[in-house]
């Protein structure tokens, strides 16, 4: 085999776009067989299994052999000496087969593989006998694309990959790797360029400031949750009670002699407080590897890995299995509308606008610093979905909340250059199109997976099936609510019956999507106060507007969601530099407002009309939604089973003998008041009184009742006996 001087140069300058070509076992058409090796800071190198050196190319680190190959073993062993007389043997990569078939090829450049990082990224495995592992990344307008680490001293020129033309797939199967060996992507760009880039595919990363990634072995991990698991798949989310506990992991804990606790100790422990708590799902923060604390998540370069500040992929499982066997389910915070620009990451990941858009003006978002994957480009829809199902299927994710959809939709979020659609429109049609796949996608793998959009706009049919012309999630937050309940609550009450609509407009759409009411993160920072710090007044009304507060939410119709700290009143802007301040749990206001959440969590559970008929108008009624001037509003909460009723005032004044519309006749039991002494309050109400209704028409209702209204509180009652 005559090597061309050209090949040879391009080799040896780690240039080459065909290493394949050349280096390796290649049959000759005199019978003989001819084997080329690339091997830097070598001194001599043998064929193993015939015994024979190999001829150093002049002038190079190539080695080179030629003879009857018959005795030659196709997969055959190298005997390197370096210079110092150390001795290394090792199989040939380059005598090994193509490991990609066509078919994942093709479906994952079609835009239809759903689970790329299968194939895509470095996985362990045993090809003819011999362990090794495959590498596999996209990069189609890469000149040469190479495995780099510290098993083979980070040089470009040694492990220089194969490309399916037909794909844009770069790869290579190296025997003897094994876990835990750090690696990079070395990619020469069609300018020249070396770019060090961290598997997108990647199930491990190095942890910040580091940020190569790491091969794993497949994980073995026993898992203990097949009840919840087979209970999930029949789970009827739209009828049960769902109340999210949202959390950022890095100062749920105290902070101060760990920073980064492991996910078993997270897991043990929030598992034990969501149940006291009666909390039914925790939410986490981002928790896909991230390299900025800063971002809490929300920029992502790793979106097949957990973060590795907490521990490993299996330590994520064990926490994930705890907090099922505490029948918790788990939603992760998923972030596939944009990524930062850190240099190891997507961004121009083969020297050209591969993951975002060429043109700024679609591929940047000006408030976040961060570049906008391409939705329209078929094979980021293939990384998408990919990262979705795997986190979910891998770690048993119980759901989904997707952020900043709104940032999806729209082509001109947050921005005053824009190119419009093919149509003229402001509408993002290729977005609109991936999250439709993505919700199919996911309800097809993932039975009784919630997907919950973080969506802040009027754009119709958010929680319908696409194939009604919806988008096709479960749930949506419901921004528009929560907005309009903190302005109203931010007020002082002697203002409050000049915004009684702030109260009384979410039910004019409550029904028109499935809603979660947020209390979320972002409600908690950037000078925005605590939930505490929005309530006006003294410190007993600051702590009184909060308990009304969160009985108004929990009565609402739709799913709950509280942000941690928020339970137990924290009283400064989450910090997420800092652990929450459980020590506020020794003073009375704070630990009657946990136990307020606490006991409303439990009878929200409890009773089917507070959760039956969430997203259903026949679960609501008014009762009176007009007496702005005493700023009390009051209504039923309905179910299969009986109904609710529920008064809430708005302002610190007590109302004695204030009479409400019930809808049936009987004995009425107050069975919870937000004003109770458990909580901090006046403790004013009807307490243990049964409250007897009058045939005295009131309010649209056939009975009334009289009763005591108590300050800066809500209370719920229910027929006891009814005639």
């Amino acid at each position: 085999m005559n090597l061309d001087p050209q090949q040879i140069q391009e080799l040896q300058s780690g240039f080459s776009a065909d290493p394949f070509a050349v280096l390796g076992r290649h049959d000759q058409p005199d019978g003989q067989v001819a084997v080329t090796v690339l091997s830097p800071r070598t001194e001599r190198l043998f064929l193993t299994n015939i015994g024979q050196e190999m001829t150093r190319i002049p002038d190079s680190d190539l080695f080179h052999w030629c003879g009857d190959g018959r005795a030659l073993p196709y997969h055959y062993r190298l005997r390197r000496v370096d210079a110092h007389g150390s001795q290394t043997e090792f199989h040939d990569p380059y005598s090994m087969p193509p490991m990609i078939g066509d078919l994942d090829r093709h479906l994952f450049n079609e835009g239809t593989h759903h689970h790329a990082g299968q194939f895509l990224g470095a996985h362990r495995m045993e090809v003819e006998g011999i362990r090794g592992v495959c590498f596999a990344v996209w990069a189609p307008n890469a000149q040469r694309v190479s495995v780099v680490g510290d098993f083979n001293q980070w040089d470009g020129r040694i492990h220089p990959m194969r490309l399916h033309q037909d794909s844009g797939i770069w790869e290579i199967f190296i025997p003897a790797l094994k876990r835990g060996e750090h690696y990079k992507y070395e990619i020469r760009t069609t300018n020249g360029a070396l770019l060090l880039k961290s598997d997108p595919y990647g199930h491990a990363h190095q942890l910040r400031p580091e940020n190569a990634s790491i091969i794993t072995e497949p994980s073995n991990y026993p898992w203990h949750d097949e009840v919840w698991m087979r209970a999930r798949s029949r789970f009827n989310w739209q009828k049960k009670p769902i109340s999210i506990y949202e959390v950022h992991l890095g100062s749920w804990l105290d902070a101060a002699t760990d920073p980064f606790p492991n996910y078993r100790e997270l897991g043990k422990r929030l598992a034990r407080y969501c149940s006291e708590m009666g909390f039914t799902h925790v939410e986490l923060m981002p928790i896909n590897e991230h390299p900025f604390d800063g971002s809490w998540g929300y920029q992502s370069t790793g979106y097949f890995a957990v973060t590795s500040r907490f521990g490993d992929g299996d330590d994520f499982r064990a926490m994930v299995d705890q907090l099922h066997g505490a029948n918790i389910g788990v939603i992760l915070d998923w972030v596939p509308a944009h990524f930062p620009k850190d240099a190891h990451g997507l961004g121009q990941f083969d020297g050209t606008a591969l993951y975002e858009h060429q043109d700024p003006r679609l591929g940047e978002h000006q408030d976040w610093d961060t570049l906008i994957f391409n939705f329209g480009r078929l094979e980021v829809k293939s990384f998408l979905i990919s990262s979705a199902l795997h986190m979910l299927t891998r770690y048993h994710l119980d759901g989904l909340r997707v952020d900043a959809v709104a940032s999806m939709l729209y082509l001109d979020y947050s921005r005053e250059d824009w190119l419009p659609n093919k149509y003229g429109g402001r509408e993002n049609l290729e977005a609109i199109t991936f999250l439709r796949e993505l919700n199919q996608a996911v309800h097809h793998d993932c039975p009784g997976v919630l997907m919950i959009a973080e969506e802040s706009t009027a754009w119709p049919q958010v929680t319908r099936p696409p194939e009604l012309g919806g988008l096709g999630f479960n749930m949506k937050w419901n921004m528009g609510w929560m907005n309009d309940t903190l302005s109203y609550f931010s007020k002082d009450p002697i203002h409050r019956k000049y915004h009684h609509d702030n109260l009384t407009f979410s039910l004019y759409y409550a029904f028109s999507e499935n809603f979660t009411l947020p209390f979320s993160h972002d409600e908690v920072v950037h000078g925005k106060a605590s939930m505490l710090g929005k309530m006006p007044g003294d410190e007993w009304q600051r702590f009184a507007n909060l308990r009304l507060l969160y009985t108004y939410m929990f009565t609402h119709p739709g799913k709950k969601l509280l942000f941690m700290g928020c339970e137990f009143g924290q009283s400064q802007e989450w910090n997420f530099s800092q652990a929450l301040p459980w020590e506020l749990l020794e003073h009375t206001f704070h630990k009657g407002l946990q136990q307020l959440v606490k006991d409303l969590n439990l009878l929200y559970c409890k009773e089917t009309a507070l959760h039956e008929r969430d997203f259903t108008p026949d679960g609501f009624q008014w009762i009176d939604c007009h007496d702005s001037d005493q700023s009390i509003i009051s209504f039923q909460r309905k179910s299969s089973e009986g109904e609710v009723v529920v008064l809430l005032n708005f302002t610190p004044i007590p109302r004695d003998n204030y009479r409400i519309g019930v809808p049936r006749p009987g004995l009425y039991k107050e069975i919870f008041n937000a004003d109770s002494g458990h909580y901090g309050g006046s403790n004013y109400g009807n307490g243990m009184s049964q409250l007897l209704t009058e045939p005295y028409p009131w309010m649209n209702q056939l009975q009334s009742l009289v009763l005591n209204v108590p300050p800066m509180a809500g209370i719920i009652l229910r027929c006891e006996q009814e005639g």
